[in-house]
């Protein structure tokens, strides 16, 4: 019984000499004086207050040619260098970064005479001037190159955006030792650059909505809308916009429209309707109730992980707005094609029609039925779990891995389905806005906001909104809301009132979302229902697109607009 006691006291007696130890090492003379040393630290900013990222820090004593030390700041630009026990009698700062003028610092006597007593020393805010490189030329020109071949189609967006990637970081490599100027950014600063939060999102989200996709649900409720409609064009295309809508917020606007382009050309044939006056409507209906929830648009992601703003947020300051949107749009759409929808014939093709019902089969209930509990569970936690600082990237991957766990889905197959040259678009769009960003292209937008706006929030809401649609016309929503985002944070942080209310960023959300109607290019479901419309022998022109959309976005602007003058 002893010795069973004494085994039981020997973890505490060794844990006990554990903490002497410790505490023999903290009472030495050695440590003390380590804890001691002078210090010198600081963060580098720029004039909008935005920090630079990792500038190079140089400290000479006493006036020496050599510093003393030589430290890079971190990514939130700060920066701290130990000095020596040894007495000193002056220091000097020389702080550099590629695209910023050289900061010169001396210390005065009462900061060194503070130092030599081994005390730390806290800078004030560092503020950095920028300078035009040939870093930044090469940078905005790439940019502004990327949109033109995508804008063009000239090369798939992807490849567009790898190139631009490919520019920038070549030149930024191969050029440095040639010369400083052409410095852009390296590989590490890159990668700082891509938001993963976005990508862990939008590639958990493509798992999910494969499985459910199996399932033939989607296909089933685009066939119970034409039941319900009883032939009536009208009101079939009034069900149509609203499935479409809520399946866009719930799930995304590219997803949905993959689902239900297809049985939407089959039911516009077996009514014998022109097939774009039913699929047109629906692109539009997308493209505005994605904007209603964090998951409904690519843009929506972006926006809601760069300011921090919740799937809750999003449907209590959207929904009422995308509602109006959604009814005035309807109502433009129903005047817009009423010739085609009274041309439509009065007799249904019976070969059709069956066809049309066997599409429309839920093939796997029992699939769709544990599918849908996991859907159900992964909304929740979209609703509830910001209160447990559950972000919606990890929200995505835990369902996926708890859809294909519960319905037993081969990984394989599921890696398929995820589509890999969207998540390769969205990295490599990030490095390319982030190279702009690093050069100060952004820098200089925002100035020039700023001093269009003033202080007036009103007008920066409605210019923020109204630009954002417009230049839509020309560059796809996606790179075009990725460029947009910091000047919006720098205008957030500037105007009274934005900060706390992030109404410039719902404005970016309105503005991409709506103003994507305006152009076939302007959003990705716009070019992927484009692209099945036209292998199915109904191609949708640009032209054709254009007069039906703009006007439609011009109105849905003027409503949007309207809520987030009420909203905010």
């Amino acid at each position: 019984m002893r010795g069973v006691r004494r085994r039981k006291l020997w973890p505490l007696f060794l844990l006990a000499l554990g903490l002497l130890f410790l505490l023999s090492l903290e009472g030495r003379p050695e440590a003390a004086r380590a804890q001691c040393l002078p210090a010198l630290s600081g963060r580098v900013t720029d004039s909008q207050g935005q920090v630079v990222r990792h500038p190079r820090v140089l400290v000479y004593l006493d006036g020496q040619a050599e510093p003393y030390a030589e430290v890079e700041g971190s990514r939130e630009g700060s920066f701290i260098v130990d000095l020596p026990e040894e007495s000193f009698q002056s220091v000097h700062l020389d702080i550099h970064h590629p695209h910023f003028k050289p900061f010169l610092w001396d210390a005065s006597w009462e900061e060194v005479a503070h130092l030599r007593d081994h005390l730390a020393l806290r800078l004030p805010d560092i503020v950095l001037e920028r300078q035009l490189t040939a870093g930044f030329w090469i940078a905005s020109l790439t940019f502004v190159g990327m949109l033109v071949l995508v804008a063009t189609e000239r090369l798939h967006g992807t490849m567009a955006a790898l190139l631009g990637v490919a520019v920038i970081l070549g030149v930024s490599l191969v050029g440095r030792p040639l010369s400083e100027t052409l410095f852009i950014l390296d590989f590490e600063q890159a990668i700082e650059y891509v938001n993963f939060d976005v990508i862990f999102l939008v590639m958990g989200m493509m798992i999910v909505i494969a499985i459910i996709e199996e399932t033939g649900i989607f296909q089933w409720l685009a066939y119970q809308a034409y039941r319900l409609s009883r032939g009536r064009v009208w009101l079939l295309v009034t069900i149509l916009m609203l499935l479409t809508s809520v399946a866009s917020a719930l799930l995304d606007n590219v997803t949905t429209m993959l689902l239900v382009a297809p049985i939407t050309l089959q039911i516009a044939l077996t009514l014998g309707v022109d097939p774009l006056s039913l699929l047109i409507p629906e692109m539009l209906a997308s493209n505005v109730g994605g904007i209603s929830t964090l998951i409904g648009t690519p843009n929506n992601i972006l926006i809601g992980s760069a300011a921090n703003i919740t799937f809750n947020d999003f449907l209590r300051n959207q929904t009422i707005g995308v509602l109006m949107a959604q009814v005035v749009l309807t109502v433009y759409v129903l005047l817009v094609y009423r010739k085609q929808h009274r041309a439509a014939g009065k007799e249904v093709s019976p070969a059709l029609l069956q066809r049309l019902r066997e599409n429309a089969r839920i093939s796997q209930p029992d699939k769709l039925r544990r599918a849908g509990i996991v859907f159900g569970l992964i909304l929740v936690l979209f609703v509830v779990g910001e209160r447990f600082h559950l972000v919606p990237a990890v929200t995505a991957i835990l369902g996926a891995v708890a859809m294909l766990l519960v319905v037993q889905a081969k990984v394989e197959d599921m890696m398929r389905v995820v589509d890999w040259t969207t998540l390769m678009f969205f990295i490599a769009l990030f490095i390319v806005v982030g190279a702009i960003q690093e050069v100060g292209l952004i820098s200089y937008m925002a100035s020039a906001i700023q001093y269009l706006v003033g202080d007036n929030l009103v007008v920066a809401i409605l210019g923020v909104a109204w630009s954002t649609a417009l230049l839509c016309l020309l560059i796809p929503t996606i790179p075009l809301t990725a460029a947009l985002l910091p000047v919006v944070q720098f205008l957030s942080r500037s105007l009274p009132g934005a900060a706390s209310s992030k109404a410039l960023f719902y404005s970016l959300s309105v503005g991409s979302a709506l103003g994507a109607n305006s152009s076939l290019v302007g959003a990705t479901n716009n070019m992927v229902t484009a692209s099945i419309a036209e292998r199915a022998g109904f191609p949708i022109r640009y032209g054709n697109f254009l007069k039906v959309g703009l006007p439609g976005v011009l109105i849905t602007m003027i409503v949007g607009s309207l809520w987030l003058l009420i909203r905010f």
